[in-house]
């Protein structure tokens, strides 16, 4: 961990979440107490940025300065709120094409994702305040910058994600093993936010249910599943070209 990332100490994180900085998640020593912990707490509420309670040792870890009990890491993306993300891109003229990512852990499948995002066309990536790695030069790196050229949205809830988007007139989709609807067969002309879910335990069952749209992408012979960057890579591919046909 880079100590210019870090924000260390009570008073110098009020300040970073007071002018708006992204940050990715606030440690604080479980047994905090005393002056300004509740101004941090209210300002993370506010700022949808996730806590952890953790031990004074994970606190030393972070450096040998006084912190006071509290480190925070500062994002190196700058989260947007969903709806004024989908304000700016129908404002623009743009159809909508998002992305969900439901438990995907690993920033550099993210990184990944985010490049081929830019690439074919989709305007934002939805990810949870809990459950996902920093988005840190790792991350960067693998997406060759296009981190920093695609809206990130981060939500404390996807089910509530989901909801702003149906009230927006985008249609949610998500890639299943067991459904009859193959990927080119799927729409992805309208406005449509699609779902990645983990490889291991693939999306959410509220999330599946939630869904207007269900597909599968083919797979030769009887091996598990693609790399969910490259799963990605197939739909987005798959919605950039629908949408130059039309």
């Amino acid at each position: 961990m880079k100590k210019s990332s870090l924000i260390i100490g009570r008073q110098p994180l009020i300040e970073a979440l007071e002018s708006g900085r992204a940050i990715d998640k606030i440690f604080m020593f479980k047994n905090i107490n005393g002056e300004n912990v509740q101004t941090i707490r209210q300002l993370a509420r506010e700022k949808n940025v996730p806590v952890q309670m953790v031990p004074v040792e994970k606190l030393n870890g972070f450096t040998r300065a006084n912190h006071q009990g509290i480190v925070a890491i500062a994002a190196m993306v700058q989260y947007i709120d969903l709806q004024q993300v989908i304000d700016h891109v129908v404002s623009s003229g743009a159809t909508p094409l998002f992305i969900m990512l439901d438990g995907v852990t690993d920033v550099r499948n993210i990184g990944a994702i985010a490049r081929t995002g830019v690439c074919s066309g989709a305007q934002c990536i939805i990810i949870p305040d809990k459950g996902v790695g920093a988005l840190n030069e790792e991350a960067l790196k693998s997406s060759a910058g296009a981190l920093e050229k695609i809206y990130i949205s981060r939500v404390n809830s996807l089910a509530h994600a989901v909801d702003t988007l149906h009230l927006n007139g985008i249609r949610v989709a998500c890639a299943e093993m067991k459904t009859a609807t193959k990927v080119y067969e799927a729409d992805f002309t309208q406005p449509v936010c699609i779902i990645m879910g983990n490889e291991e335990k693939g999306i959410q069952h509220f999330l599946s249910k939630a869904a207007d749209d269900h597909f599968t992408i083919p797979i030769a012979g009887d091996f598990d599943s693609y790399n969910v960057s490259v799963a990605a890579g197939i739909i987005l591919y798959e919605a950039m070209k629908q949408r130059m046909l039309i």
